[in-house]
């Protein structure tokens, strides 16, 4: 914690001395937007330089996936945006880091987004994209990056590991209902972050109603690896789609539901005779809701998941969230978020039923302050529930210092 302490006073001092470093940053945001043939083609490199530090229980939660009880973890996003006349848009997201997910880890460097769109008409009623890009389904992947999400972490359903082993099939119900917490990340949540899967999608406006539909070479579960389409093919795709209802200003609903087969290659072999991958689907029915006013904002999500699970049958699950803010000036905010999930029954192997997973609830306070329009800093403290858990109750405090340039 005094390695972020010493930054955000370094941060609060730049910021109020005799350099200003908001016009500074917003020369360097000039300076890295370009123009040709009569402005028809455009390009804009911006970016987020975050400084994020962890305190937690083990194990860790959610997807940090780190041995100690403390993380340090760097991170540099840089965006390229380009419009190639009236029609095409091309964008671009690399990331400098220790790993998609908080880790102890080296650093690595990676492309998670890069994908061309085409929007033939200006109304936006429709428009057709291909690449890596996150997922069309829910409400929250609007907002995951960093200046845009009031709180440090995801919510529970995108980030909270299940029992499902995507690398290798159970190869019985009592080995599946084996859930190793000291190995969390090895299993997979019902959707990984943002989702950032290869395909193609099509989307657009018409009235009040808005539209989304992709197919992707990996499940909405799929770890970070499986994304690119040079290690999971398409013989398998993954069809995803959310239809929206926005009837003014202060409300937007939606409705998402995806189907694909969520077992990696490697566990092909391993399927009982007869069965390919395509025999075991991740299916996901998603309902989301939105709402603003003045200073308030509000947003909540469920999703209901069933898992075709080899040698098991259906493993199906229920999470959810509730997430309000509040903006208390134009520099501060606040934020709480309740999130839970809930594990249906299967075959225990030994003539009964068991739940596949521990329910749990857990609760997230956030408060964020912009010291600029480039600088911003969110404190975050968490407390979870996990049913029959070793340890039940845990906790997590974190903090993170976003420039944005």
């Amino acid at each position: 914690m005094k390695t972020l302490l010493a930054l955000t006073v370094c941060c609060v001092s730049v910021t109020a001395g005799p350099v200003n470093a908001d016009e500074l940053l917003d020369r360097v945001d000039e300076a890295l937007t370009v123009a040709a043939l009569n402005d028809n083609v455009r390009a804009r490199l911006s970016g987020l330089f975050d400084l994020e530090e962890y305190f937690f229980q083990q194990p860790a939660p959610g997807l940090l996936d780190a041995s100690g009880q403390s993380l340090f973890n760097p991170r540099l996003t840089l965006f390229l945006d380009g419009q190639l006349g009236p029609y095409l848009y091309v964008f671009t997201q690399a990331r400098l880091d220790r790993g998609f997910d908080p880790s102890d880890g080296g650093a690595q460097a990676r492309f998670d987004e890069y994908a061309l769109r085409l929007t033939p008409w200006e109304d936006g009623r429709f428009n057709v994209q291909v690449g890596k890009f996150a997922t069309v389904v829910g409400n929250w992947v609007q907002r995951h990056l960093s200046w845009d999400n009031p709180f440090i972490t995801g919510p529970l359903p995108y980030e909270n590991t299940t029992a499902i082993y995507d690398i290798e099939p159970p190869g019985s119900a009592q080995e599946f209902l084996e859930f190793h917490p000291d190995a969390k990340y090895e299993y997979s949540p019902v959707i990984w972050g943002p989702s950032y899967a290869t395909g193609a999608a099509v989307s657009g406006r018409i009235g009040v109603c808005d539209y989304a539909a992709e197919v992707k070479n990996a499940s909405l579960s799929s770890r970070p690896s499986s994304w690119n389409a040079t290690e999971i093919g398409f013989d398998h795709p993954t069809v995803s789609g959310r239809l929206g209802f926005r009837p003014n200003e202060m409300w937007n609903f939606g409705l998402s539901a995806s189907d694909g087969a969520y077992l990696r290659p490697q566990a092909e072999p391993l399927l009982p005779a007869h069965h390919d991958l395509g025999d075991f689907q991740e299916s996901v029915i998603g309902q989301d809701v939105s709402f603003a006013w003045h200073h308030l904002q509000l947003w909540a999500e469920f999703f209901e998941a069933r898992f075709d699970v080899p040698h098991v049958g259906n493993a199906d699950s229920l999470s959810w969230y509730f997430e309000a803010k509040y903006k208390i000036n134009p520099q501060f905010f606040a934020a709480l978020r309740w999130n839970q999930q809930f594990f249906a029954t299967v075959p225990n192997g030994e003539g009964g039923d068991a739940p596949w997973g521990r329910e749990i609830w857990r609760s997230d306070a956030a408060l964020g302050y912009r010291f600029t329009a480039h600088t911003q800093l969110k404190l975050q403290g968490s407390l979870q529930h996990e049913q029959s858990a070793a340890r039940e109750l845990t906790h997590l405090i974190a903090a993170q210092l976003t420039v944005r340039f």
